[in-house]
Order: structure tokens, then C-alpha cells, then sequence
């Protein structure tokens, strides 16, 4: 995994749909996406022609957005974009997501690949701040933001 490295970041608590551990650049979107006819498995490219993301990639950053947007088929388009190495490393949201978290859960189970998926504020964050997702002392998730235009923004090791 790449390490992001730096100080100065901000941290707040968040709450684990599924716990884990992430590293990568923020891509945040206003308005939820969603996995089923929004984003192609075998390239983690985002095809839902409607949303503003359109041509942009989700593989490896930190996917962070207000909510997963339906269909149940969600699910299995995450799952099998977590089974390909083209989902994100981790997603934020403001609302928890049942159905983006039964598609990292399946992951986990069939393939033993862990994806965090965390309900947190996610209003400060903006696309190219550096996201690392940990594991507390208590069992809940800190994301650390490590914002892009601060001099302390990390850099890629």
C-alpha cells in the first residue's frame, strides 16, 4: 500500500459500516453515486453519464460522498470491483449505506479483501486531500485529512 506522509492533519471520529484500514487521495462528489450503471468494474471509471463525475476514477482513492445512490445491484458491482483492484481503497459517507456495505462485506468474505466503508462529517474534505482511514483504540474509525493545498499535504511514498 502506498503510505500518505505528513503532519499538520486534521482528525475527526467516524462510525464503521465495516471496519479496515485506507490510504489515498480524496474524490468527493456533492451528489451520490451509484455503483450499478454509475461505474464499470473492470476499470473503476465512473460511465454514469448524468453524474459529474463522468470519466473520472475511482481505483485506490477514497471515494467520499454524501450517500450511495440505489440499486441493490450496487452490491455486486462493488464487490466485484474490489475482486478486480478497481474500487477505492475506502469510501466516506455522511448517511450510512446498507447497500454499498453489503457489497464490501460480500468482498470480505469471498475474496478476503477489506475495504472500509465509514460514516463520518465529511464536509470539509475536498477532491486531492490526502485520507488515511484507521482503526481507534476503541474500535471506531478516525479518518486523518491531510488537506492538498497545505504545505503539509503528504506526498506519495
Amino acid at each position: 500500500m502506498t503510505r500518505l506522509v505528513a503532519t499538520g492533519a486534521v482528525e475527526w471520529p467516524g462510525a464503521f459500516q465495516l471496519a479496515g484500514e485506507a490510504e489515498g487521495l480524496a474524490l468527493v462528489f456533492s451528489q451520490p453515486l451509484s455503483f450499478w450503471g454509475g461505474i464499470d468494474a473492470e476499470t473503476g471509471d465512473i460511465i454514469d453519464h448524468s453524474h459529474p463525475g463522468l470519466g473520472q476514477n475511482v481505483a485506490g482513492r477514497i471515494l467520499v460522498m454524501p450517500s450511495g445512490r440505489g440499486s441493490s445491484s450496487s452490491s455486486s458491482v462493488l464487490a466485484e470491483a474490489i475482486r478486480r483492484g478497481t474500487a477505492p481503497a475506502g469510501i466516506l459517507l455522511q448517511r450510512p449505506d446498507p447497500i454499498l456495505a453489503v457489497g464490501a462485506i460480500v468482498a470480505e468474505f469471498l475474496y478476503d479483501i477489506h475495504m472500509p466503508l465509514v460514516v463520518c462529517d465529511i464536509a470539509r474534505i475536498v477532491s486531492g486531500d490526502g485520507i488515511a482511514i484507521d482503526v481507534g483504540q476503541d474500535g471506531g474509525a478516525v479518518v486523518r485529512v491531510y488537506p492538498a493545498m497545505s504545505p503539509a499535504a503528504p506526498r506519495r511514498q
